[in-house]
């Protein structure tokens, strides 16, 4: 039998796609991590817009922002009563700015739910040799973020450079189930969503909901192994360029439309949640290739999906049909799969008459099918678990007969990492 989604869950997964912000210190001096040594002096944004940022992801369709409120150097971006490695104690501001602050405040303005990323791993922190002191630490920040930026959607713990290390995830998770307990959390601790296993924003077929062992980080082969099959969906991240934070050198890494289309089809239209990275840069807003590259994508989205083609379903045992009012002609198609009951499809085709049009294995919470363009008034979805039910087979006629294709994945560059 499989486990069972929380509506949290179910929300999180109908959500799909989030904008990951990174930004901090490492974003004024060209590094992807740093060993927490770099002057705060340094961070000052001279136009830190975080109403641009939201209004960004709202155009972009983003239903969810996530901001890197402490990355693995330990410099955090609100005003935290736990170190002086922060904000308060740069220039920007005058040394009162709370970047986390206005970014909550920006989001509660638009409607828009807010992430929050703090690193395990802290490289400042003069206690994080000593775990039970590291922990209380640690502990205090989160509260402070948990109890001072309203309601947060999502919590995200990285595992990166926290190989080895154990932390007191029984008393993290008190933290967030007092004052988060609705937050969706990543991948540590007591996870309610999960990382897909790589950082090119790519899930697989099959894209499994139910699982009983997590990746922990790129850097290691180990696995977290749980204490029973959960259901945990994936989020897929990914940054736009090659690098998560902003660097003035690399707009050559921008990933082109066709390669970010693709990796849409193979992470929400496999099922599986999108955090695409799009970085504010030393100013402070959102670099402008980078928003116009990101609107040109969701822009052909929207106009691929714009004009539905719905069907009435019915179901019997093992199979959906799909029957539409008049002959329609249709590239894609979209499957939708009733999960309430968790997450029963391992198989699915789609048969036009006698001819199977496109297969797969996963259906989940959406699936894209693209395909020749077929003309028809019936569609039939055999099922390989004859309890599955579907919720929806909608066909859309995008003008587009094939996958987007991916380009050569980029690589980081490892002299930015400390």
């Amino acid at each position: 039998m499989s486990a069972i989604p929380t509506p949290g869950q179910l929300a999180w997964q109908e959500a799909g796609f989030g904008l990951f912000l990174h930004f901090g210190l490492n974003t004024f001096h060209g590094r992807e991590w740093s060993d927490g040594t770099l002057d705060p002096a340094t961070f000052d944004p001279a136009d830190l817009d975080a109403a641009q940022w939201v209004d960004v992801a709202q155009r972009a369709g983003a239903r969810y922002v996530v901001l890197t409120a402490k990355h693995h150097d330990g410099f955090c971006l609100w005003p935290t009563r736990t170190t002086d490695y922060s904000v308060a104690a740069a220039p920007w501001r005058g040394g009162r700015g709370d970047v986390v602050g206005e970014l909550a405040a920006a989001c509660r303005a638009a409607g828009m739910p807010l992430g929050l990323y703090l690193s395990p791993w802290d490289r400042n922190a003069a206690c994080y040799p000593d775990p039970a002191a590291y922990d209380a630490f640690y502990l205090a920040q989160l509260t402070e973020l948990c109890t001072e930026y309203g309601p947060l959607f999502e919590l995200w713990f990285d595992g990166a450079g926290s190989e080895g290390r154990a932390y007191d995830w029984d008393a993290i998770m008190e933290v967030v189930g007092r004052h988060q307990p609705d937050a969706m959390v990543f991948n540590m601790g007591r996870p309610t969503i999960r990382w897909v296993g790589n950082e090119d924003g790519l899930a697989a077929d099959p894209c499994r909901y139910t699982v009983d062992r997590l990746g922990r980080s790129m850097f290691t082969a180990d696995h977290d192994t749980l204490d029973g099959a959960r259901y945990l969906p994936p989020e897929c991240d990914v940054p736009i360029r090659a690098h998560w934070f902003w660097q003035p050198d690399d707009l050559g890494t921008l990933k082109s439309a066709e390669h970010l289309l693709a990796i849409w089809y193979r992470s929400v239209g496999l099922g599986a949640g999108l955090l695409l990275n799009v970085p504010p840069d030393r100013s402070g807003r959102l670099d402008e290739t980078d928003v116009a590259r990101l609107l040109e994508v969701t822009d052909e989205l929207r106009r691929r999906f714009a004009a539905p083609l719905p069907a009435r379903l019915t179901h019997e045992p093992g199979r959906a049909i799909a029957d539409f009012a008049e002959e329609v002609a249709f590239d894609h198609v979209e499957l939708r799969e009733d999960l309430t009951s968790g997450q029963r499809v391992g198989g699915h085709q789609l048969h036009c008459g006698d001819a199977v049009v496109a297969c797969g294995h996963t259906v989940g919470v959406r699936r894209w099918h693209a395909f020749p363009t077929v003309r028809t008034r019936r569609l039939t979805v055999t099922l390989d678990d004859p309890a599955a039910r579907l919720t929806a087979v909608t066909a859309f006629r995008t003008g587009h007969e094939a996958l987007p294709r991916l380009a050569e994945q980029g690589l980081i560059d490892v002299s930015k990492m400390d």
